[in-house]
């Protein structure tokens, strides 16, 4: 089917005409001379206004039928989708700036490695809704459902430590997933919970916040950040420690194994992305199908058509000498 995306603009066909009726002015009083184009009678033109250059009214029209979008609309397609919806909660405690992790040889904080990894996974996720959660003290959503993966990593590029507090509220993430997934269709409805500690604030205990979750059909899978032991040198020598000491692995797995997920564990940049990889096979789930129509953009041929018969008219001018310029301004 051909039609015009902006056929308002077929108003401006008669606009030439108009011009052409409007009182001629003096040239020797015009501030400006312009060029002109010796191309009708000036007798004939008094004498009959509708004497309009037939050729340059042709490009005229040709040049307003190309700012119409002209476009060949094709038969209707449909197309069906599937993919998964899923939030990402992100812990943004104090903790997570424990400088125990490497990226390309060297030591970061949890955060900014959670960052470079999750970029990647969020870029994989074509056809996925994905939303996100940041939480310390309490939790908010910072990015709601949606397919623009680019406002998903973006939200989570500028997350910094300290937005909401220091402490751990893992029981207010969880219910504030299961609130944003209540709302929605059948989905397979992912919690992807991503903290290094265990649960010392938030409105919500994570066992309350789990029952809801059980009830609400969420499945969630959580993500154990932070290494098992480093060297750390001080005035008495090197010794180890445990930089996860406060990693509640009994919350985080009860939390996962109650809702069908699973709970990894993540000490370092390669066992994360291992991660991510094993949630890229996750069976997407099938959503209506829509209809799309194939579109054609025509515009570009009464264009050209414009460009090359103005082309040609000018030139043929030029070259009998017919162009006339005005005298200084």
């Amino acid at each position: 089917m051909f039609s015009f995306e902006w056929i308002w603009l077929a108003l401006l066909l008669p606009l030439p005409f108009l011009v052409w009726l409007l009182p001629e002015q003096d040239a020797q009083k015009a501030a400006l001379q312009l060029p002109t184009f010796d191309l009708v009678d000036k007798q004939q033109q008094k004498s009959n206004p509708l004497a309009f250059p037939w050729v340059w009214l042709l490009v005229w029209v040709a040049l307003v039928l190309a700012a119409m979008r002209p476009q060949w609309i094709g038969e209707p397609i449909t197309v069906p989708q599937e993919g998964r919806e899923m939030i990402l909660a992100v812990d943004l405690s104090a903790s997570m700036n424990e400088e125990d992790m490497k990226i390309s040889g060297r030591t970061v904080n949890r955060l900014t490695m959670l960052k470079v990894v999750v970029n990647d996974f969020i870029e994989r996720r074509v056809g996925d809704r994905l939303g996100l959660i940041l939480f310390a003290d309490t939790a908010y959503v910072q990015t709601p459902l949606t397919y623009d993966r680019a406002t998903v990593r973006q939200m989570l590029d500028e997350a910094e430590l300290g937005l909401v507090g220091d402490k751990t509220a893992i029981g207010d993430a969880l219910g504030l997933a299961a609130k944003r997934f209540n709302d929605k269709g059948e989905s397979n409805r992912i919690l992807i919970l991503l903290t290094d500690g265990q649960n010392t604030a938030g409105n919500i205990s994570p066992t309350d916040a789990l029952e809801i979750a059980k009830e609400t059909g969420i499945k969630v899978y959580t993500i154990g950040i932070g290494a098992d032991e480093m060297l750390v040198r001080s005035f008495f020598g090197t010794r180890r420690v445990n930089p996860s000491a406060d990693l509640d692995e009994n919350l985080l797995t009860r939390i996962a194994k109650e809702t069908g997920g699973q709970y990894f564990r993540a000490r370092n940049t390669d066992e994360l992305e291992t991660i991510y990889s094993m949630l890229d096979q996750l069976e997407p789930v099938e959503d209506d199908p829509i209809q799309l129509r194939p579109q054609q953009a025509l515009f570009y041929w009464p264009l050209a058509f414009a460009l090359l018969l103005s082309t040609i008219l000018v030139i043929g001018n030029l070259l009998k000498g017919r162009i006339k310029f005005g005298g200084n301004a």
